[in-house]
């Protein structure tokens, strides 16, 4: 029997499922995802074809966890914890205010009591730093105290064949022997899936429009001065391309003056900038459409995410909210990175002879 088939894995802090999509993608048995945000358990169960249990990860019990796990040779529990207090969108004290980042020392607390054969965590690289290191460093050192081998990584997104600059880090953690990442699929950037390869088959829109035939593809409003603003703006390039009469005059300010990615224009030909939150919005980075005088659909941000084409956000006659749906597109882990991880799991326990 498939060494895949004989597991079973828990995904804590699940969102919409592209971490778990990536695990299913490559055979792995998925028997829960567990996370906070309840809107996220229709596109949860019905693409990923497991259970999705709401509960607030600070007041979760290992049993609930072990409850997923039984009767099968090989436990598994992965997960993203928040990434946002660590991020570097956030400035210093935002970040340490931020209760969130102790979530990360929930997470550890419940692996060690749950206890699986293999487990994974990933966040942002900012992680290495926030608290000096301490808060990475406390999770990694519990984990080899509990017997754990213990890997880290950097990953870059795009040379993994992800049509986006992302950087991520990925903590793996075996009780058997260190798990290695597999190697990078795209060995040079010219080898980098581009903006032109993930979204220009789709359809174009005007600012504000849906398309007929895919209610996910549809794009923000724009107002006529940021109508004007994208109209001004070259693919790659900043709001210094502009007339001096359209630019914002926070960015006329030295405080605003290092903020050059915001409304800007994408690139075609070079991977998407990392998808957020908020990737929906034309000032929120340089999230405009590199030719369509518009910022990206929600589906284009999907794509980005490399979600399949298929993978369902809303019930049928569901209402398609534009910032539910940014939450769980830009907070998730892109399927193919998980698709990434779950290979080099399934490297492993088949090296270990599991």
């Amino acid at each position: 029997m498939c060494i895949v088939k004989r597991t079973a894995v828990v995904d804590v802090f699940c969102g919409a499922g592209g971490l778990t999509h990536g695990f299913i993608k490559e055979g792995f048995n998925i028997t829960a995802g567990i996370d906070f945000d309840g809107t996220c358990q229709f596109p949860f169960e019905f693409n990923n074809h497991a259970v999705f249990l709401k509960e607030d990860v600070m007041k979760l019990k290992s049993d609930t966890i072990k409850g997923y796990l039984k009767d099968t040779n090989i436990k598994i529990l992965i997960g993203c914890a928040p990434c946002q207090p660590f991020s570097t969108y956030n400035n210093a004290d935002d970040r340490k205010k931020d209760g969130k980042w102790r979530l990360l020392y929930k997470f550890s607390e419940l692996i060690k009591e749950v206890s699986p054969d293999v487990f994974s965590m990933e966040n942002v690289p900012a992680l290495k730093v926030f608290d000096k290191g301490k808060v990475l460093s406390d999770f990694k050192e519990s984990l080899l105290e509990a017997g754990y081998y213990v890997t880290e990584f950097i990953v870059n997104c795009e040379e993994y064949g992800i049509p986006q600059h992302r950087k991520r880090l990925v903590v793996l953690g075996s009780k058997y022997a260190a798990i290695d990442l597999i190697p990078p699929t795209c060995k040079t950037p010219a080898d980098y899936k581009t903006v032109r390869d993930a979204i220009s088959a789709l359809p174009p829109l005007k600012a504000g429009e849906t398309s007929q035939d895919d209610p996910l593809h549809r794009c923000a409003r724009l107002e006529a001065k940021n109508l004007s603003r994208i109209k001004a703006s070259k693919p790659g390039g900043t709001w210094r391309d502009w007339p001096d009469s359209i630019i914002a005059e926070c960015h006329k300010k030295t405080s605003g003056a290092t903020f050059a990615s915001v409304y800007g224009r994408m690139s075609w030909d070079e991977p998407s900038p990392t998808m957020t939150t908020l990737c929906f919005g034309y000032g929120n980075g340089r999230f405009g459409h590199p030719e369509q005088d518009r910022a990206i659909s929600l589906r284009e941000a999907a794509l980005f995410q490399t979600f399949p084409m298929d993978y369902q956000f809303v019930k049928p006659g569901g209402k398609y909210v534009t910032k539910i749906l940014g939450r769980q597109i830009g907070n998730a882990v892109p399927v193919e990175l998980g698709r990434v991880i779950a290979q080099s799991i399934a490297r492993h326990l088949k090296i270990i002879g599991r």
